[in-house]
């Protein structure tokens, strides 16, 4: 069975990991605040219980390997500073999405791409995914401009898909395939996969 509960990877300035209990102050403190969550698809938390019961979720659903959710640390100071995802998977078509989240005060120094290109690598490369996709809020420059760095393409417009709070938004479709993936790698000197993930 496929298990996600000691998977650590790393990047230049982070090493992505599983969520535990002592995150839960970060986590909150992430999904508080409402310019960070200004574009997603639920509102601000409110209750700081929120983030002890998504830290349980994901200690159950990572080990049953439904989801992958790593923290990003610093490797600097040790700092949780966000969130990676790779959910929804569906894998008779070696498919699934992404989603993500960084403090706000980390914004604008490269820390995702850095997290994203790690996570990507270990999602075409280890878990051998064709195909990768994100839903964003086209208002949302700063996630579009990363996803365009790490080669996803706008596939789609669906409109009024999400109501937060009484505020209707539409939705743009990003997809990323494992073909144009290698074909990146190969532009740049990379060879797939070369995120070592470690297990122990």
């Amino acid at each position: 069975m496929l298990t996600f509960t000691h998977l650590t990877l790393p990047a230049p300035r982070l090493t992505l990991r599983p969520l535990h209990p002592d995150d839960a102050p970060a986590v909150y403190a992430m999904h508080a605040d409402p310019v960070t969550l200004r574009y997603w698809s639920t509102p601000p938390w409110a209750d700081p219980k929120l983030a002890d019961e998504l830290i349980s979720r994901d200690m159950q659903a990572m080990a049953e390997g439904d989801y992958l959710r790593l923290g990003l640390q610093r490797q600097s100071d040790g700092r949780l500073i966000g969130l990676c995802t790779l959910f929804a998977f569906y894998l008779p078509s070696r498919r699934c999405e992404i989603g993500y989240i960084l403090a706000r005060e980390h914004w604008g120094q490269g820390y995702m791409h850095e997290a994203l290109d790690a996570l990507l690598d270990y999602g075409f490369a280890v878990l051998n995914l064709n195909r990768v996709e994100a839903d964003i809020d086209p208002r949302n420059e700063g996630s579009q401009r990363t996803l365009a760095r790490l080669g996803f393409v706008q596939e789609g417009h669906l409109r009024e898909r999400w109501i937060v709070a009484g505020e209707v938004s539409d939705t743009h479709l990003y997809g990323l395939l494992r073909r144009d993936w290698l074909a990146r790698r190969a532009d740049a000197g990379a060879a797939p996969g070369g995120a070592a993930p470690q297990q122990g």
